[in-house]
């Protein structure tokens, strides 16, 4: 007898296709069969080891993040209710060009510090890998050799890759330098990562011509994998920034995946429609290219991440010393303040618009939750002194919120055609962005049940089906006999976000039932000790 049948649920497949009523029987981990309209039907209905009535709930495949940053939390949290509960069954990590694998001891060190404020700095995490393979098989072990609370997939992070072969200088890599490069992405691709992230506004990443760029997609498209870049601005010069992406990719023949698309700042506010007629003309062309986007208006990184990039050439320790030195930080203030900063999509800083969210001093909490501006008020100093303040005590680790965002704008991107979901979301923190909680379940109460911005059906498949195309998964992402049973059942007329600005870890409602591999990660709406999640590694061409 099958191990469960889900009775009388309302199928939204995850393909767009209008829902259907049916019985879902799952076996093994896996979809055994679907009995559409079983009840109405009067046949011999499928009969389990288990039953769960879903009357009045939805079943939908498990959602996948295209944009995550639990990379260390996987390892260190096994609830990661953060993601679990949102119906969350896979995860894609290595984002922005940054994280913790391929590396050597010191690239270790140096990366760990540089993203302390994404992932915190890892104390609790053995870091028994160097290499993506050993990481991927780290993940497959997981907590106590359990497993991990959902599933994540890989990119290679190509500033950690450049990073680790040139260092943390700006300059172009040596003919010697980028064939070791190439040489490195090839090998994480081979050991099961999904493709090539960047982060274009972050060092040293920052510091790659597109030329080198270029070389490193040549190889991605060799393995059937997509580029994920962080471009180099999302504020002035953001049109610009995209069009280079989408001429880099076709160059090298590579899939592109736009990270967190957005067009923000002043002197972006209600131009996301020219950023899709460009994606459009590019599509209708031939171009293989999606997105995903988060469903808020501000954005989340590091304090450090807007500084001007000369300021961070050498690596964490460098930026630091630059900080420390007077004249050094004045030339840092100017470039945020008058000329606008590489770090800051060349948009000259707002100090009212960026909000401590998150501090590694617990000496610093009284920070978190006001703009640098207010705190600067309530101190009597300059913002600049106050941010440099940050910076220097708390060892480049604040985290912020940059309200720069505009809804016209995150509307619009949402709807098109070849968006996906993402939550880009920050797990640390006294205060993190509410996206890290509340991504999926928002999307399907305010803007589907809410706003009416998207079909139930249609948002189902930007979440799922369409990010699994992406990921080339042949047997996830949609309600279909013989795929996986990663799955979720939600209540349409409930399921909502509950995280706020003031509350951000605050988790779902309306999200019953997710299952992993076909075993209960929530049940009830309450977390399991299930760990069923592994890594998931790139499939073939």
């Amino acid at each position: 007898m099958e191990d469960l049948v889900i009775r009388d649920a309302d199928v939204v497949d995850g393909t767009g296709a209008d829902s259907y009523r049916a019985d879902v029987v799952i076996d093994d981990g896996r979809i055994v069969s679907i009995v559409k309209e079983a009840a109405a039907a009067g046949c011999q209905r499928p009969k389990a080891v288990r039953e769960l009535d879903a009357e009045g709930l939805v079943l939908s495949p498990g959602f996948i993040d295209m944009h995550a940053h639990s990379d260390l939390a996987l390892l260190s949290d096994p609830d990661h209710s953060a993601k679990a509960a949102q119906g969350v069954t896979l995860e894609v990590l290595g984002q922005d060009g940054l994280s913790y694998a391929p590396v050597d001891d010191r690239t270790l060190e140096e990366v760990r510090r540089a993203i302390t404020g994404w992932n915190g700095p890892g104390d609790d995490v053995d870091f028994d890998w160097r290499s993506v393979g050993e990481y991927l098989d780290r993940l497959d072990r997981g907590v106590g050799g359990r497993g991990i609370a959902v599933n994540a997939a890989y990119l290679v992070p190509q500033g950690t890759v450049r990073a680790l072969v040139v260092g943390w200088e700006d300059r172009p890599a040596t003919p010697r330098e980028l064939d070791r490069m190439r040489r490195l992405v090839a090998e994480g691709l081979e050991q099961g990562a999904v493709g090539l992230s960047s982060g274009l506004t972050y060092t040293p990443g920052m510091y790659a011509r597109n030329a080198e760029l270029e070389e490193l997609c040549r190889v991605v498209a060799r393995y059937g994998g997509y580029y994920c870049p962080h471009h180099r601005s999302y504020g002035a010069g953001a049109l610009e920034a995209y069009a280079e992406m989408v001429e880099l990719a076709g160059k090298a023949g590579c899939g592109l995946h736009l990270a967190h698309a957005t067009m923000n700042f002043g002197v972006n506010e209600g131009r996301a429609p020219e950023l899709l007629a460009l994606l459009d003309e590019a599509l209708d062309a031939g171009a293989d290219i999606t997105l995903d986007s988060y469903p808020y208006t501000p954005g989340c990184t590091t304090l450090a991440a807007l500084l001007p990039s000369w300021a961070a050439e050498g690596g964490p320790a460098e930026l630091l010393r630059r900080l420390a030195d007077d004249e050094s930080a004045e030339r840092v203030r100017h470039d945020l303040e008058v000329t606008g900063a590489d770090g800051c999509h060349g948009v000259p800083v707002d100090w009212e618009t960026i909000e401590i969210s998150g501090v590694a001093n617990p000496a610093l909490g009284d920070f978190v939750g006001r703009t640098v501006g207010a705190s600067a008020a309530r101190l009597g100093e300059a913002p600049w002194a106050t941010a440099r303040r940050l910076l220097l005590e708390d060892g480049l680790g604040p985290t912020i919120l940059q309200h720069v965002g505009h809804e016209e704008n995150v509307r619009a991107i949402m709807r098109h055609r070849v968006h996906t979901g993402g939550s880009d979301g920050v797990l640390t923190g006294a205060r993190p962005h509410p996206r890290a909680y509340g991504t999926f379940p928002r999307y399907l109460g305010h803007y589907v049940r809410e706003s009416g911005l998207l079909t139930l059906e249609e948002c189902v498949a930007h979440l799922t089906g369409r990010p699994a195309a992406r990921l080339r998964l042949r047997d996830r992402g949609v309600i279909r006999e013989g795929y996986r049973a990663d799955l979720v059942l939600f209540d349409p007329a409930t399921v909502a976000a509950g995280s706020t600005y003031e509350s951000p870890r605050t988790l779902p409602t309306g999200i019953p039932h997710v299952l992993v591999d076909g075993r209960f990660v929530v049940e009830d709406g309450r977390r399991t000790d299930v760990l069923a999640g592994r890594a998931v590694r790139r499939g073939p061409t």
